[in-house]
């Protein structure tokens, strides 16, 4: 009898653990985004100049050089340049004053650009499932004008 029960939690054990290992290694960025650094490259929706690539890796490596700062994610579009990053944990506590230090050099540095800074995790989640999307040629400008607009949107009314 007792062996009838350790032959069954052995079996039960045995095949959630088969389950759990036959899962897809190779998970997204965004679905990962949470959990590590993804370093997602900075993307330019429309008008992919080589001024504006520049510029968006020029932004991308200020913000990367903050301390605080353990991921970035940058995306220029329709005039606008959305910048998304995530603090170290320990310091979260300085958040505001982060975001205003940030805002403050990136609006010294680029003038002529205007920004929307986010350290929202499902703003940054958004702009790491774009970029994935980008870089399916079949994925149209069009679509992916509408889905930063739509981010763009989302962090509006989260503020």
């Amino acid at each position: 009898m007792m062996s009838m029960n350790i032959r069954y939690i052995i079996g039960t054990i045995l095949s959630v653990s088969i389950l759990f290992g036959c899962q897809s290694k190779e998970a997204k960025d965004s679905q990962l985004a949470l959990l590590k650094t993804t370093n997602p490259s900075p993307m330019v929706v429309e008008k992919k100049t080589e001024e504006n690539l520049e510029l968006v890796d020029k932004i991308k490596k200020d913000v990367a050089d903050f301390e605080e700062i353990y991921d970035v994610a940058v995306i220029k579009g329709n005039g606008d340049v959305l910048v998304v990053y995530k603090v170290k944990h320990l310091k979260r506590f300085h958040m505001k004053k982060i975001e205003k230090k940030m805002t403050k050099l990136l609006e010294k540095n680029y003038p002529d650009e205007e920004f929307t800074v986010s350290s929202d995790y499902k703003i940054f989640m958004e702009a790491v499932e774009l970029n994935e999307k980008m870089q399916d040629p079949k994925y149209s400008e069009e679509k992916a004008k509408k889905k930063f607009n739509q981010i763009l949107e989302l962090e509006r009314e989260m503020t």
